[in-house]
């Protein structure tokens, strides 16, 4: 029998490729793009001019700052974290849907710019999904900046020691990293309704000092890692919130967590996943603080709007990975 090489049973095979392929994706990213900007828009209220832009002097943007916002969150809905792929397939292959496409460099900048904006409208899509709930999760998730080999090279922050990166340790996790820690509240249905930034060296508890001026009569599910009596009744005295926190198995009083704290805190812990899988959280190209905070200002974003799209069609919130098919 005679035998054939490798590369005659490869010459031997016919490959076939769709036609026009790309266009379809970028023309299907562009669909998208313009859905979850109607969404911005009908939440965005007055804060905004009938052109979609913060009311400023000067100059008025063909692209308006709500584009702006909707495709950020476009692009991290679809898991693009490169902002050089992101505009290398938008300006090959735009086409007419996009006449007023700005280039990299100022999307890079006016991003910034209208990521308070991009947040207020957020808290607004978050309260119309579950605006009435009176019960919480609270948690933190490491943000590392680079791998620990590199930390003494990181120039993040060098310029901005308020809003450096620091060492941190992740008991869950059980590493030792450098960077951040980000800091949420979810309803029991798994909408973030606040969050924030400091650096990995600062303890969770800290965070409470921030929830007692933003909630009031309601009840906050943590972790270990929340457990301070003195914290627990000064959030009872200012703002009648009862944080609801594990015993340790050394305490007297230790008792196992009930299936409801089980059940709610799984929400956060979910949300934490996501943001690790679908939306690359683990993975950083920025280059400073202000850069790495609007990118995940732009991942919560996206995040809630995949949820508010699941809910407008009386879908699971949670399944935001099959929101934009």
């Amino acid at each position: 029998m005679k035998k054939l090489r490798i590369s005659q049973i490869f010459s031997k095979l016919v490959v076939t490729k769709p036609l026009g392929t790309k266009s379809v994706h970028m023309h299907n990213f562009i669909t998208k793009f313009v859905k979850i900007l109607d969404i911005f828009k009908k939440f965005a209220g007055n804060r905004v001019n009938e052109l979609g832009n913060i009311p400023r002097p000067g100059v008025v943007p063909k692209f308006s700052d709500l584009e702006v916002i909707a495709l950020s969150a476009t692009a991290e809905a679809y898991g693009i974290d490169s902002e050089n792929y992101l505009f290398k397939r938008l300006e090959n292959e735009k086409g007419e849907l996009l006449p007023n496409l700005i280039t990299r460099r100022q999307y890079n900048q006016r991003r910034k710019l209208t990521a308070r904006l991009g947040e207020e409208i957020r808290k607004d899509i978050a309260n119309a999904m579950d605006g009435n709930e009176f019960v919480f999760s609270i948690d933190s998730k490491p943000v590392k900046v680079c791998q620990n080999v590199r930390a003494g090279r990181c120039a993040m922050g060098k310029d901005d020691f308020d809003h450096a990166p620091a060492w941190g340790y992740c008991s869950t996790m059980r590493m030792k990293y450098y960077g951040y820690k980000l800091h949420a509240v979810c309803g029991i249905s798994g909408v973030i309704h606040s969050y924030d930034m400091t650096p990995a060296n600062v303890h969770d508890i800290h965070y409470l000092k921030d929830i007692q001026w933003e909630y009031h009569d309601c009840m906050i599910l943590g972790d270990k890692g929340y457990l301070n009596a003195k914290v627990q009744q000064n959030l009872f005295d200012v703002a009648n919130i009862t944080l609801e926190v594990p015993y340790r198995l050394n305490q007297k009083n230790w008792r196992p967590p009930g299936w409801a704290y089980k059940k709610f805190r799984k929400r956060i812990e979910t949300l934490f996943s996501q943001f690790n899988d679908q939306f690359m959280m683990i993975r950083n190209y920025a280059k400073q603080p202000t850069g790495l905070f609007t990118r995940i200002a732009a991942k919560v974003s996206a995040l809630t709007v995949l949820q508010y799209v699941n809910f407008i069609n009386h879908r699971k919130i949670g399944q935001v990975k099959y929101a934009l098919i």
